[in-house]
């Protein structure tokens, strides 16, 4: 049905021929995009929420961009987690200064986890589909674990010439991590009979042989700061359809007020290029590669990728942000590389209620991989499970293709509805088969970059 939808969509902006596009309402002032957060997970149930999006555009002189700019999210799930999100995004406050900071708090009953070094994971599919139907026993936990982040960063970037900025920022974040509670996720059902003794989980596995150590499997505070080189010649931001966005950064999680020290890098490239112009088509293309310094990294601050600015650092590789249509988090290690090109269609633009709107489609492929792995050799002897849960000895990469429609209202306002399918969802013959899962259907908003 989810492919359907996007088919009609495309078949639909197809019968319709781009057309002479006025000019562009200058809009000024604030303008505001409240959207329900609704969407849905078999473990940890359906998202509802609100979402509202504020924007100001000043006397108008840096439009389609703004001065400054508010999101706010407050969502729940049906299970029991919750989420709590605070950006803002200034320009105007502190002159030659663009000021960002953000709050997450996110209290996560049912987090993915499936193992790390990606295909030296194995990911066991087909009982996680009978889990979900109830003819393994509520079996889709064996993927999950408990994880609360409360965290908070401020960044300021700063001109060195006209497309050069340096960065600086600092974070504080606080994780408390451990095992699923089944009798939450499972409710109305009578545990005891399910899961008889001992409920293991692959997070308790990596616990039991040593792959997660005891001073990191509850959690921790993590603080530091992230210092960088911005990059930056795109003709907007929202919506860019030509030039260059990269950034290189250094975070350094300190001793003394982290309970793990570590330190990492992050290099992102993104190229946007015009083949039709007037915003008609545009192909755009990202890499980007997280590495850590050394290999003492508590495995809570392994899945992230990090930024300068408004935006949360968020969990990949996998998922919405990183490799649409490859499970969330499920490509983790020590260093990780992703890749995204897309081409982006807008056949249609109008203009309605002293607002500039447009309908876009894309077609996409993304993919992931861990570049650096992380020691897994004990788990290569490990048979006492409900799966396998070695997979191959060598990680590969992960990729997926897909397509989306999107919503777009004055260049920044975006409502996103995407489908991406993992490529090894069609090699039955391969013992990748299924490994990164059947596809994903996002509603999401903004372009993932």
């Amino acid at each position: 049905m989810k492919r359907s939808i996007i088919l009609a969509a495309l078949m639909l902006c197809a019968a319709v021929s781009a057309r002479a596009q006025k000019e562009d309402i200058i809009k000024t002032g604030y303008n505001f995009g409240p959207l329900p957060a609704i969407a849905y997970d078999a473990d940890k149930g359906f998202q509802y929420g609100a979402i509202l999006q504020i924007y100001n555009y000043g006397d108008g002189h840096n439009y389609p961009n703004y001065d400054h700019y508010t999101y706010l999210e407050y969502s729940r799930f049906t299970k029991g987690s919750q989420l709590i999100q605070v950006q803002h995004d200034n320009k105007e406050l502190i002159p030659g200064i663009r000021w960002s900071s953000s709050l997450r708090i996110s209290l996560d009953k049912a987090l993915d986890f499936y193992g790390f070094n990606g295909y030296q994971s194995y990911y066991a599919n087909s009982r996680m589909e009978a889990g979900n139907d109830g003819l393994a026993f509520g079996f889709s936990p064996f993927y999950r674990m408990m994880k609360n982040e409360y965290s908070i960063k401020s960044d300021l970037l700063g001109k060195i010439n006209d497309n050069l900025q340096w960065g600086f920022g600092v974070f504080a974040r606080y994780f408390q991590t451990g095992d699923i509670d089944y009798a939450s996720v499972n409710k109305g059902k009578d545990e005891a009979v399910m899961f008889p003794g001992e409920i293991p989980t692959l997070f308790s596995i990596y616990k039991k042989y040593g792959i997660i150590s005891e001073e990191e499997a509850d959690g921790g505070f993590s603080s530091g700061f992230r210092t960088g080189l911005v990059y930056d010649t795109r003709d907007k931001e929202g919506a860019p359809t030509r030039g260059i966005w990269a950034e290189g950064h250094f975070t350094a999680s300190l001793p003394y007020i982290s309970k793990i020290p570590y330190y990492r890098y992050s290099f992102t490239w993104r190229q946007y290029f015009p083949v039709i112009g007037n915003d008609v088509l545009t192909f755009a293309y990202r890499l980007n590669y997280e590495g850590n310094i050394g290999k003492k990294v508590p495995f809570y601050a392994l899945p992230y990728i990090t930024s300068l600015g408004s935006k949360c650092d968020f969990d990949g590789m996998g998922g919405y942000r990183s490799a649409r249509g490859i499970m969330r988090t499920r490509v983790v290690g020590l260093d990780m590389m992703a890749y995204t090109v897309e081409f982006r269609w807008r056949p249609i633009r109008f203009q309605m209620l002293n607002q500039n709107f447009g309908i876009g489609l894309s077609v996409f492929s993304d993919g992931c991989m861990a570049t650096r792995c992380l020691d897994m050799k004990t788990l290569s002897f490990v048979s006492a499970t409900p799966v396998p849960v070695f997979g191959q000895d060598k990680e590969t990469l992960h990729s997926a293709v897909g397509s989306g429609l999107r919503f777009i209202m004055n260049e920044n306002f975006i409502v996103a509805a995407e489908y991406g399918i993992p490529v090894t969802h069609f090699m039955k013959n391969s013992p990748l088969y299924n490994q990164d899962g059947t596809g994903a259907f996002y509603i999401n908003l903004g372009y993932t970059f």
